[in-house]
């Protein structure tokens, strides 16, 4: 049978001869048939069970007949507003709005609305009243119960109460998708389908719901901050797939969005029959005439290993979406999906990445995951790597050998973030070797995010220290190998605990490493976070103590401005940093000051001392930013 994309319209689901739909998937994104696209994976997924998918790509939300391109679908509507939530990908951390978007065609911005599920969900509404709505994604996801919204300032209620939908398939999806579409076939009415591990669903009572634990009402969280931060942690201590309660929110005394367990995470088997579906691993070709969609290519060249994540970082939303045991995909499949890679017209020999949220996480973290889950109140690496930690990148370091000898590989980079801490946990350091002499190219993104001892606690990174020692094995590294090559540290201003003490211990680091960022990270709350709950309440819900949260615009200019202190356009804001932080001993003329006395001060920037974009919304999909050279980023002390 000819491989093809799904149908994209009446005319494509009459060429196959259906007269019907099962299901329409409804998308915020481009229709990217590439398996780094939701969309993509779940719409294959469904079509290798033999249902009929349709796909509709960011519909015009201002017309109802946008989601009538098929009919009514004879199963359900599936909404996702893309690999990315709507207001990340349309507003920075300062709510400006974003001037490009890499996942519509031509990198164009505002295809898609605001808060992309509730608009899709409430449209659908408006034309068929009954047919089952089920939403999925990265948005879904992280808003199924109460959340802290940063863009409005509010607390907002459950996105499957204000989008009409009837259910949402959180984490990754292939499995509740799946149940979903047997149970709809087999005729059982959606509001009786409330039993999917991985689902949220509405109920009128909890008569019947056994192993469920109750959490504050809706009410209760959006005026009492401390009930907020105590809900968010019970939720937090409730995502995984072994031992993750059931949980009920209310929000009247007949209406409870009730939280499923997490879907059970996939078999390197089941991981494999995923990617080995019949993507086209492209956009549509209809997008051609607009230059195509930006994102494919950060993507194309790329082999996603892994999914799940155990580093535990507080600013990540990971633990809520694809959860803490790592899943990976086998040598023999990544091997054929890289011989496929190098058949493609415009592969220049270069694979871009292997990887996945942490690249070198191939297994779950200790032998007992896969049988009574991760530890509900410890991390794995934090504040120090578990004792029970299995750390070996014999698997990695076996499989990159592998990808090089494929032929017309010339070289396999790692782009996906790299745990350095883990990495040092490794006994054999076989991996650096392998890093340092095959798999980077010239420079090394990795995220120390900061340097401040009570600034990394509450972002659940490793001491500064760690990140010092990782710093010296690569420099010797390299050194021993005879390259040169630099480490690009990523750094966050404004992370809550982080005033501007703190943030001049940053500056102080970047002065004496020579370095300074072209473009800083702004701590960006976004939805299902620790560091986001500590945001809005002020409190750090493991512990309840008090933190300290820098949300006056002005100082959090401030905290940026002093990362960047050469720029001499943010001079008067360093000045009046160092004096609020009492730290005038570095305004002067001596090797450890920051800047000169006011009216002395140097007018140009040095040379060589600029560091690369920090791209927004760090782990998100790439925002089509064009790469900056770097010089001179590291320099041994």
């Amino acid at each position: 049978m000819e491989q093809k994309f799904l149908p994209v319209s009446r005319k494509d689901m009459e060429a196959r001869g259906w007269d019907q739909v099962d299901f329409v998937y409804v998308t915020g994104d481009a229709y990217v048939d590439h398996p780094s696209f939701g969309h993509a994976i779940i719409s294959r997924v469904l079509e290798a069970k033999g249902y009929r998918v349709g796909i509709i790509s960011q519909p015009d939300w201002k017309d109802p007949d946008s989601v009538s391109v098929f009919g009514e679908p004879r199963l359900a509507f599936l909404v996702s507003s893309g690999n990315m939530d709507s207001m990340v990908n349309h507003y920075s951390v300062s709510k400006k709005r974003r001037k490009t978007d890499a996942y519509t065609p031509g990198g164009v911005m505002g295809r898609r609305p605001d808060r992309a599920c509730v608009v899709y969900g409430n449209l659908i509404r408006r034309t068929y009243k009954k047919t089952p709505v089920i939403l999925g994604g990265i948005e879904a996801s992280l808003r199924r119960l109460a959340h802290y919204d940063y863009w409005s300032d509010q607390v907002k209620r459950s996105v499957l109460l204000d989008s009409g939908a009837d259910l949402i398939s959180y984490g990754m999806g292939e499995r509740s998708i799946v149940e979903i579409a047997e149970a709809l076939e087999a005729g059982i009415p959606v509001e009786e389908i409330t039993y999917i591990d991985g689902t949220a669903v509405k109920m009128k009572s909890l008569e019947g719901v056994y192993d469920v634990e109750l959490l504050p009402s809706f009410e209760e969280v959006g005026r009492d901050k401390r009930k907020y931060a105590e809900s968010f942690y019970t939720q937090y201590l409730n995502t995984d797939a072994f031992n993750g309660k059931r949980l009920a929110e209310p929000y009247s005394e007949h209406l409870y969005v009730v939280q499923n367990p997490p879907a059970k995470p996939l078999s390197q088997m089941e991981m494999d029959d995923i990617y080995d579906l019949p993507y086209m691993r492209t956009y549509h070709p209809s997008y051609e005439e607009a230059g195509g969609v930006p994102a494919i290519s950060e993507i194309r060249f790329s082999l996603t290993s892994s999914r799940g994540c155990f580093g535990g970082c507080s600013f990540c939303a990971l633990t809520f979406h694809q959860g803490r045991i790592v899943q990976v995909r086998s040598h023999e499949s990544l091997l054929k999906e890289a011989e496929q890679i190098t058949q493609e017209k415009d592969f220049k020999g270069y694979i871009h990445d292997v990887g996945g949220p942490t690249a070198n996480f191939r297994h779950p973290s200790c032998k007992k995951q896969l049988k009574s889950g991760v530890c509900r109140n410890r991390q794995c690496l934090f504040p120090e790597p578990c004792r029970n930690l299995d750390a070996d990148h014999s698997d990695y370091v076996s499989l990159l050998k592998k990808l090089r000898e494929v032929p017309g590989v010339k070289k396999v980079f790692i782009r996906s973030g790299i745990r350095f801490d883990y990495l040092l946990a490794d006994r054999k350091q076989e991996f650096l070797r392998e890093l340092c002499e095959y798999h980077v190219s010239g420079q090394l993104k990795v995220a120390p995010e900061h340097v401040s001892a009570p600034v990394l606690s509450l972002m659940g990174k490793p001491e500064h220290r760690v990140y010092e020692e990782f710093t010296r094995r690569f420099i010797r590294m390299n050194e021993k190998l005879g390259k040169k090559q630099y480490l690009v540290p990523y750094l966050m201003s404004s992370h809550p605990g982080s005033g501007l003490k703190e943030a001049v211990e940053l500056a102080e680091y970047c002065r004496d490493l020579g370095y300074m960022p072209e473009q800083v990270q702004d701590f960006y709350p976004t939805p299902s976070t620790l560091s986001t709950c500590m945001y809005y309440t002020g409190l750090d819900p493991r512990t309840m103590e008090p933190v300290y949260v820098p949300k006056n615009p002005h100082e959090k200019a401030m905290q940026r401005a002093l990362i960047q202190y050469r720029n001499p356009k943010l001079y008067d804001l360093v000045l009046e940093a160092l004096q609020k932080a009492g730290r005038m001993d570095l305004v002067g003329y001596g090797p450890k000051c920051l800047i000169r006395p006011k009216g002395k001060q140097q007018q140009t920037e040095p040379r060589g001392k600029s560091g690369p974009q920090k791209r927004q919304g760090r782990g998100n999909a790439p925002q089509g930013k064009k790469k900056k050279t770097i010089r001179n980023i590291h320099k041994k002390k």
